[in-house]
C-alpha cells in the first residue's frame, strides 16, 4: 500500500509537531504494509535531511509558497497511480486533503496537536470536516476541546501521545563549560524550555518571573534559565528589569539540538505552569534527564506527567499553588529516571501507530 503525508514539517524541521511527524513518518514506514510512503512538507527546512526512513520520499519542493506547495502534491498525485491513505497534517491542510480524497477515494487521517484544534477554524475547514475518516490527538484534552465544536461523530478517535527515546537523554552532571557561560556556579536552577512567541503567551514565563521575589526569600542563591527565542523576548526582558530581577533571570537564546540534554541538566526543577500546552514534549525530555517537573492541570502537560504520577501538577492560575509545586520539587533527588517513563517508549508509539493504520486501511 501506499501513503500520501501532507505535513507542515518533519525531517529537517524543529519543534514538538516537527518532531511529532517524524515519529509518525517512520512508523508509517516500519508498518509491513506499507511499501511506498510520500511525504510533502510545507515549510523551509531548518537543518539537514539526515537519516531518512527507507520507504520514504520526502519531496520539498513545495516550500515556496501555497501555489508551489498545491502544485507539487498535484503533480505527485498524477505520477502515482494510487494512494491508500492521505495523513492530514494540520488542520489548516484539511481542505488541501479533502480534494486529494476526491481525486484518490483514500481515507483521510487527520492530526491534530493542540490549540490550533482548541477553536473553531474558518468555514472552509468545517465544511472539509465531514470527509475526515479518523482522528489522531496527541492527548484528550485536545480530543475533547476539539470534538466539542468539531463534531464529526462518523470519525474513528485515536489517542497517540508523544514518544521519547530515552537512551538519547539519562542523567549527567551539571555541563561545566554551560554553568560558566550562564553564570550558574553554585546556584539553584529552575528552568523552562520553549518558544518565546508574542502570539503564545501561555508557557507560564510570566507566573515564574512573578514570583522570583517571593522564592528568593526562600532560596537566596535562585536563578530562572529561560531557555529559547522569540519574538516575545524584549518583551520578558523588560518586565524582568521592571522587576530589577537581571541576576536572577538568564535568557539563553537559540541554543542547538546537541546542546538541548545538557541544558536539561543544568535545572534542580524543569516548571512550566503552561494553559495551552496541547501536550509538552519538553517535560518528557527533561524527565528523561532526570529532573523533577512541575506541570499545568489545566492543558495537556497532565497527560505529559500522567495526572501526576511522573511529576507535580499546579494550577497556573494560582501563585501560590505554583510556589508551593516548585518548593515541592526541589526537594525531589534530581537524577531519578521513572520507569513510567516507558510509556512514551518510541516502541509503543510505534505499536500505538500500526493499531491505528490497521484501524483505518484494515489489512
Amino acid at each position: 500500500m501506499k501513503a500520501l503525508v501532507l505535513i507542515t514539517d518533519a525531517f529537517g524541521g524543529r519543534g514538538g509537531i516537527a518532531k511529532f511527524n517524524r515519529d509518525f513518518i517512520s512508523s508509517l514506514c516500519s508498518h509491513p504494509n506499507y511499501s511506498v510512503v510520500v511525504a510533502i512538507p510545507r515549510k523551509k527546512l531548518c537543518d539537514r535531511l539526515e537519516n531518512l526512513p527507507q520507504k520514504l520520499t520526502y519531496i520539498t519542493s513545495g516550500v515556496a509558497g501555497k501555489l508551489s506547495y498545491f502544485l507539487t502534491v498535484s503533480n505527485t498525485i498524477r505520477k502515482s497511480s494510487k494512494f491508500d491513505l492521505i495523513v492530514c497534517g494540520h488542520l489548516y491542510m484539511l481542505p488541501l486533503a479533502w480534494l486529494v480524497k476526491l481525486w484518490t477515494k483514500a481515507p483521510i487521517l487527520l492530526e491534530i496537536y493542540g490549540i490550533e484544534a482548541w477553536k473553531p477554524h474558518n468555514n472552509l475547514v468545517s465544511y472539509c470536516l465531514p470527509a475526515v475518516d479518523g482522528v489522531v490527538s496527541i492527548s484528550q484534552i485536545t480530543f475533547d476541546r476539539f470534538q466539542a465544536w468539531a463534531k464529526i461523530p462518523k470519525a474513528q478517535q485515536f489517542l497517540l501521545p508523544n514518544a521519547i527515546a530515552i537512551e538519547e537523554y539519562g542523567y549527567a552532571a551539571k555541563n561545566p563549560e554551560l554553568l560558566s557561560r550562564y553564570g550558574l556556579k553554585d546556584k539553584t536552577v529552575l528552568m523552562t524550555m520553549g518558544r518565546l512567541d508574542s502570539y503564545e503567551r501561555y508557557k507560564g514565563f510570566d507566573e515564574v518571573i512573578e514570583l522570583l521575589p517571593d522564592l528568593s526569600q526562600i532560596i537566596p542563591n535562585l536563578v530562572y534559565l529561560i531557555v529559547g527565542e522569540g519574538f516575545d523576548r524584549e518583551r520578558l526582558e523588560e518586565k524582568v528589569r521592571s522587576l530589577n530581577l537581571q541576576k536572577q533571570v538568564v535568557f539563553t537564546g537559540f541554543i542547538s539540538e546537541a546542546e538541548k540534554a545538557d541544558h536539561y541538566r543544568l535545572a534542580d526543577s524543569y516548571v512550566m505552569p503552561s494553559k495551552g500546552e496541547g501536550f509538552g514534549f519538553v517535560f518528557l525530555e527533561a524527565m528523561a534527564c532526570g529532573i523533577p517537573v512541575v506541570a499545568s492541570k489545566v492543558d495537556g502537560s497532565r497527560e505529559a506527567v500522567r495526572d501526576g504520577l511522573l511529576g507535580i501538577l499546579v494550577n497556573p492560575d494560582d501563585p501560590e499553588e505554583i510556589k508551593a509545586g516548585i518548593l515541592e520539587s526541589l526537594q525531589h533527588s534530581i537524577g531519578s529516571i521513572s520507569q513510567g517513563l516507558e510509556y512514551f517508549s518510541y516502541k509503543n508509539f510505534e505499536l500505538r501507530c500500526h493499531k491505528i493504520l490497521d484501524r483505518i486501511v484494515p489489512k
